[in-house]
């Protein structure tokens, strides 16, 4: 389980092709880590296979690849990180299980005043749980919903302190994101799915 908030920005050192799948050697600020530990990387949660101070390796595979943008990365990619949430910890997000839904594509940027418009077209299956006001996690951010500007299209205010500690200020039309729907929705969907599809009357 994980906030959405990000607590470091990690470098890819190696991107290779393994009988695990695609291993990635990551360099980051953690010298605690342990193998077997759960890590989100832009939001898709992997396990620690080795690790040293201030490195790391996972792989994700195929199923993973399929999902989430990781089958395109490349050594030299920033990626965000965070670390699984632990008892006791301060909830500041929201929550947030690291399982990505979708890619999404990014078809607007633009600053206004004090914050940046960030416009992403998200799957059918994604925009149907997006709601004004609500929660979606980004690139592993938790961010909240600013607007529905059309079908199909979520808006996200940045705020500066996010430009500055994320990935997501380098974020421009044709780049793609990593996307988690809010977990509540999700599961209010699954409940409701019956009386929507007229299964009860």
């Amino acid at each position: 389980m994980f906030t959405g908030l990000i607590d470091d920005i990690g470098r890819l050192e190696r991107v290779a092709s393994t009988a695990a799948g695609l291993e990635l050697t990551v360099r980051c600020r953690y010298d605690d880590l342990a193998p077997g530990e759960s890590i989100a990387l832009n939001g898709a949660c992997l396990t620690v296979r080795t690790c040293g101070p201030g490195w790391f390796t996972v792989a994700a595979i195929a199923t993973t690849r399929e999902r989430t943008t990781i089958g395109g990365w490349a050594a030299g990619a920033r990626v965000n990180l965070e670390r699984a949430l632990r008892m006791g910890d301060r909830f500041g997000g929201h929550f947030v299980q690291g399982h990505v839904d979708g890619v999404g594509d990014v078809i607007a940027v633009r600053d206004a005043g004090d914050a940046r418009l960030v416009d992403v077209r998200v799957p059918a299956s994604l925009a149907e749980l997006c709601v004004l006001h609500g929660a979606i996690t980004v690139d592993g951010v938790s961010l909240t919903v600013n607007a529905l500007p059309a079908p199909g299209v979520v808006q996200l205010a940045l705020i500066e302190y996010t430009l500055r500690h994320t990935t997501l200020g380098a974020l421009e039309p044709g780049g793609r994101v990593q996307l988690e729907a809010d977990l509540l929705a999700k599961h209010v969907q699954r409940l409701l799915a019956p009386f929507t599809a007229g299964e009860i009357s």
